[in-house]
């Protein structure tokens, strides 16, 4: 007797893969809501704090090279960053998503002035003002995500731009999130790519290490 397959759902979609999707929206429309309710006064010290962390990361301090998204307003903030980088006389370079496509190309920028509004209404480099960013300088990158889980992977928006380029990347990735968007665990695929580093307003998890700590002085200890 042959082993049942899963029943295709109404669109032409396999049930599991359907529900997966679901299981998706629904801790898409739960973190936005989290960023959301969050008043500007609380967000405004979670973002001060998950700087902190991160500028005092070892991987950031030996890094040359910042590759970091440009944020929105329910994202972590990221302009301040921007503007620390670039004042430690760090390169920066930031993302521009390609016209007609779910790729995205980073651009090196020596100033916000650089950016304009792009796709999404986000702040992106202009072509033509800022560099195209064309080999693989490695270094450390600023990972957005709506959620992410205690193993470092990540829920972001659903367009797929961060899993292609991830992908390609081979330095170190850093997801910056807010405590209240943490999951336990969040559904991922075989080639889904964590992050090694996790910064949260609360702690630094080190993933790739298997270690958390509070950021502030604290001793380490080990996952488990």
């Amino acid at each position: 007797m042959s082993a049942s397959r899963p029943a295709p759902a109404r669109d032409g979609r396999p049930a599991r893969t359907r529900n997966i999707r679901e299981v998706k929206n629904s801790l898409r429309l739960s973190s936005r809501a989290f960023r959301e309710g969050m008043d500007a006064q609380g967000k405004a010290k979670a973002d001060q704090a998950i700087l902190h962390r991160l500028v005092s990361l070892r991987e950031y301090g030996e890094a040359q090279w910042i590759y970091t998204y440009v944020s929105k307003t329910i994202e972590v903030d990221t302009l301040e960053l921007i503007r620390r980088a670039l004042a430690a006389g760090k390169h920066v370079a930031v993302p521009r998503c390609v016209p007609g496509t779910r790729e995205m190309e980073f651009y090196e920028i020596r100033s916000l002035e650089e950016l304009a509004p792009g796709a999404f209404g986000v702040l992106e480099p202009v072509p033509g003002r800022s560099r195209l960013m064309e080999e693989d300088t490695g270094g450390l990158c600023v990972v957005p995500g709506l959620s992410f889980d205690s193993q470092g992977y990540r829920l972001g928006y659903g367009k797929g731009y961060y899993d292609r380029f991830l992908s390609r990347f081979h330095g170190v990735t850093v997801g910056a999130c807010y405590n209240g968007c943490v999951r336990r665990m969040l559904p991922h695929g075989y080639f889904d790519r964590p992050v090694d580093i996790l910064v949260t307003e609360c702690a630094i998890r080190n993933i790739s290490q298997g270690e958390s700590r509070p950021g502030n002085g604290g001793r380490k200890k080990h996952e488990r």
